[in-house]
């Protein structure tokens, strides 16, 4: 029997996680077997365990492939010169990435990642794994902006950094559930938060007046 090329076999394993996907988004992780996913590929029980060992694994590749598309609005923080500025446009990119309707799915896995993370520890290990990739980026462009006296130094990066973090996960779940958020209205908030905290460093703070 003749190989498949590489490019076949990658095109069979994108459509087992796109089959992984849709069942995972509509019933969560706990409640969805390997027999789900082999239904919903079409192909058969030998072939998706040929690409993947179990369920853990597809989660995993879900995990990976989540990762890459991440670096992208990574990169936006990393490329400006200002740290500040660098912030605001992570925020947007990351913001802007919830309009895309074709990540729906993706975010509702996200959210049932988050449910399955409390009593699988291989999930659970994942999911504190990607979220640590964004907040180790948020916390050097903040160590940078202090050092430049255009954050406070007084504040905790890394509790910057969580409280940035907690605040997309909370649109994702807002979204997930199927509520009318307004992106950019939020994305304006989230940016004039970011435009206070510098506004509240000592050398931006006016000194005292010769009268006082």
């Amino acid at each position: 029997m003749p190989k498949i090329s590489q490019l076949r076999r990658d095109s069979r394993r994108q459509d087992i996680l796109e089959a992984a996907l849709g069942c995972f988004a509509e019933n969560g992780f706990h409640q969805t077997s390997m027999a789900d996913i082999v239904a919903r590929s079409g192909m058969s029980h030998g072939a998706v365990y040929g690409y993947f060992a179990g369920k853990d694994d597809i989660i995993e590749a879900l995990a990976d492939d989540r990762r890459q598309t991440e670096m992208i609005l990574n990169a936006a923080a990393r490329h400006a010169d200002n740290p500040i500025e660098g912030l605001r446009a992570l925020v947007r990119a990351y913001g802007r990435s919830l309009l895309d309707p074709a990540g729906l799915l993706r975010r509702r896995v996200g959210v049932h990642g988050w449910a399955e993370a409390l009593r699988n520890p291989r999930v659970h290990a994942r999911v504190v794994e990607g979220i640590a990739i964004p907040r180790a980026l948020i916390v050097e462009r903040v160590e940078q902006a202090q050092r430049r006296e255009s954050l406070p130094r007084d504040l905790s990066a890394d509790a910057i950094a969580r409280s940035l973090i907690a605040l997309f996960q909370g649109f994702v779940l807002q979204i997930a559930w199927g509520e009318d958020v307004d992106i950019d209205s939020c994305l304006a908030v989230v940016d004039r938060m970011l435009l206070s905290l510098g506004q509240a460093s000592p050398l931006a703070r006016p000194g005292p007046t010769s009268g006082t």
